[in-house]
């Protein structure tokens, strides 16, 4: 490979820069046991931009938020070295924020499917309260239902305001008139692939 796997050495890494990260997105979900497709890049979440690092045939990719410090962190089971990553709540929410970052809505929901049985309701509900983001919230609440669990579907929908303003599925694609309106979501279906 070139060099020992990004998870032994991130948290030493981060800690030199002395900047918040960690370990998010697919790369996350792995960690948990989903991962549809095989990852070609570890994906890092951490608060400024960093270029893009190539070691050997390891490929780090960065992405930024700009409230890390409000994402739930924790430390997976049997980890080699000190290693924070996104806890699966916080990561099915990541995958729908970052959806087109990483593949599209299809992909993120691909990933999050097998997450739904360690999502917990209560950390779900504090996840979205300190997010405050209704936009993802509604795109969110749409996949979990697409892929077929009402019951978090319904803690998705009881921490958004009564009145929400239509979002687009995808943002940006397609124009807003001719698109089929999610009305429990509020959210103006664009993708071809998922349908309630």
């Amino acid at each position: 490979m070139g060099a020992p796997p990004p998870n032994w050495w991130l948290q030493d890494y981060f800690n030199w820069l002395g900047r918040p990260y960690y370990l998010a997105l697919q790369s996350a979900a792995s960690t948990f046991g989903s991962n549809p497709q095989a990852l070609q890049v570890t994906q890092v979440m951490t608060d400024k931009p960093l270029r893009p690092i190539n070691i050997g045939r390891t490929q780090l990719r960065f992405f930024v938020k700009r409230g890390i410090g409000r994402t739930p962190m924790q430390q997976p089971d049997g980890a080699v070295a000190p290693l924070l990553i996104s806890t699966p709540e916080a990561t099915a929410y990541d995958l729908v924020r970052y959806a087109t970052s990483i593949g599209g809505i299809e992909r993120a929901a691909e990933t999050i499917r097998p997450l739904l049985r360690l999502l917990r309701p209560r950390e779900l509900k504090r996840l979205l309260d300190g997010e405050d983001e209704p936009g993802v919230a509604q795109r969110l609440g749409f996949v979990i239902e697409v892929c077929g669990n009402k019951s978090l579907a319904k803690v998705v929908r009881k921490s958004l305001p009564d009145q929400l303003t239509p979002v687009a599925l995808v943002p940006g694609k397609g124009t807003r008139d001719s698109l089929p309106l999610v009305k429990r979501w509020q959210v103006l279906n664009n993708s071809s692939e998922l349908k309630v």
